[in-house]
């Protein structure tokens, strides 16, 4: 069957069971009532509201004012349970040592951007304007199951929408998902987007504005009618992880967690990827929440505010995490909210996706280490500095940090709890076997500005039953490389991305009740 009578059916599917349907083109943001679960209220213009300020990549909000905040929305996405992570027939200790070999691919890659060795990403965003200071809330799936360490979370994408599960990072700017005809792709979950089946889908031409946020395939291809002929992208992660395509616009919808209810945002820009390689373990593709103008966070801005935040529960949990597009009145009124300020990037383009805080000491058992205080500096060439990152699973200190940190936990550990040597990757590690509580030193960070993060215990250790062991869960980068605060660390944390007051804010949270 031709493509052109594929989308012949569709309109014609469409135009029998969803009459109220909203034309594609225009960029709207709507929310479905019981009735209508897909469509339904419309509300503010959402790219309609954002213009592109030129090829320096900055987005100005043009003809949106301020308006009151409207009563909170929560999107819901599906978790994977606890349960399918033990049908995988993978124990708890051959998941983290799985998740510490990703993250040494993932940490050279950034090491290797932040460089300028590697190739495109989207240009960083000017201030964000608010317009609609209403939520948006999405469960978060724990990507273990998969056998990763990312978080994983569930959009629908296209008109009519189609389900696809995307690995959540903060750590990059490109939307992207893997899309039909797949000249090259690695197996994922259900099948990959076919374009050809969306009534909403427009690719970006090659003369249009937001072509010059990405970077182009090693051989671009020449641009001889601009206002036809689509974008052609390159998004490189590492060596052996990148994604070519042609940049777009799609619808994408969420599920909220009231029931038969969702939130549709027309026109979003994403990657349609053709050609793609890399470990992104089943996914369809990944949901971009760094500084660039080319995130999900930051397209979201416009409409949905300054802010996001996200709750992840511990890994292997059967509950869902969260992650909140716009103010959580819950977590700005923790009486623990704490905030810290985020740190000015390295001169390197590829910096500005990370979110970078000022580190200044590091508290084992209430005393602080001797650490240089250079460890923590982001140096002119991109090297050093510390960043807050969803996709890394345990948490990163540069050399001689780490050593410091590790030897720190050996001597105030208590000597009840047998050192077992040789333990693959992870040091120290302890014979707990019979311990049903475990006492550990304490472990705290201290940021320039005085923030304090103080972390519960199983935050930096692993109990890796029934193995009766436990483990550190930190480990080094080089010296002069960034030192990383991952996703193990932030467990039960609720995180704020405070982009208008330039700040990072953490408050210790039931993250299942959230």
């Amino acid at each position: 069957m031709t493509r052109l009578a594929v989308r012949s059916l569709v309109v014609l599917f469409l135009a029998v069971v969803s009459p109220f349907l909203v034309a594609a083109g225009g960029a709207k943001l709507n929310a479905s009532s019981s009735s209508s679960p897909l469509y339904g209220i419309e509300f503010p213009p959402f790219n309609a509201g954002v213009a592109d300020g030129g090829c320096d990549g900055k987005l100005m909000a043009q003809g949106v004012e301020e308006v009151t905040r409207s009563p909170s929305l929560k999107l819901h996405m599906t978790h994977r349970s606890a349960a399918e992570a033990a049908a995988a027939g993978r124990t708890r200790k051959e998941s983290f040592l799985d998740s510490a070999g990703k993250d040494a691919a993932r940490i050279h890659t950034m090491l290797r951007r932040v460089a300028g060795a590697g190739g495109g990403r989207a240009a960083t965003n000017s201030t964000p304007r608010r317009a609609l200071a209403e939520r948006i809330v999405a469960t978060v799936e724990s990507g273990v199951a998969v056998g990763s360490g990312e978080y994983l979370v569930d959009l629908y994408v296209g008109t009519p929408p189609r389900r696809f599960q995307m690995i959540m990072d903060t750590g990059s700017d490109l939307n992207w998902l893997q899309c039909a005809p797949c000249l090259d792709c690695f197996e994922q979950r259900g099948p990959v987007f076919d374009p050809a089946a969306s009534l909403s889908y427009r690719n970006v031409t090659c003369g249009d504005p937001r072509c010059g946020l990405v970077s182009p395939p090693t051989a671009p291809r020449a641009c001889r009618r601009p206002q036809s002929d689509p974008c052609p992208y390159y998004y490189w992660y590492g060596d052996q992880s990148n994604t070519t395509g042609d940049l777009a616009l799609e619808a994408f919808t969420v599920n909220l967690t009231a029931p038969g209810a969702s939130r549709r945002v027309d026109d979003v820009v994403f990657g349609c990827g053709h050609s793609n390689r890399g470990l992104f373990h089943g996914a369809a593709g990944l949901l971009g929440l760094g500084r660039g103008a080319l995130s999900f966070a930051s397209q979201l801005r416009a409409v949905y505010g300054h802010a996001f935040s996200y709750c992840l529960v511990d890994h292997g949990s059967s509950i869902g995490s969260k992650i909140v597009f716009g103010d959580d009145d819950a977590l700005l009124g923790h009486p623990r909210l704490n905030y810290t300020a985020f740190a000015p990037s390295a001169a390197a383009a590829a910096a500005d996706t990370f979110y970078y805080v000022q580190l200044k000491d590091v508290l084992v058992g209430g005393e602080k280490l001797n650490i240089s205080p250079s460890t923590w500096d982001v140096g002119k060439d991109g090297s050093g500095g510390t960043i807050i990152d969803s996709g890394t699973t345990l948490s990163y200190f540069a050399e001689p940090a780490y050593e410091v940190i590790r030897r720190a936990f050996v001597e105030r550990m208590d000597k009840a709890y047998p050192l077992v040597a040789d333990f693959p990757v992870l040091s120290p590690c302890y014979n707990v076997s019979g311990v049903e509580r475990v006492e550990v030193p304490e472990f705290s960070l201290l940021f320039a500005d005085g923030a304090v993060w103080d972390f519960p215990a199983e935050n930096y250790f692993v109990r890796l039953d029934p193995d009766g062991i436990m483990c550190l869960a930190v480990l080094g980068t080089p010296r002069s490389a960034m030192s990383i605060i991952g996703n193990f660390q932030q467990q039960n944390f609720h995180v704020l991305y405070d982009l208008q007051n330039n700040r990072l804010g953490f408050a210790p949270r039931r993250c299942a009740e959230v």
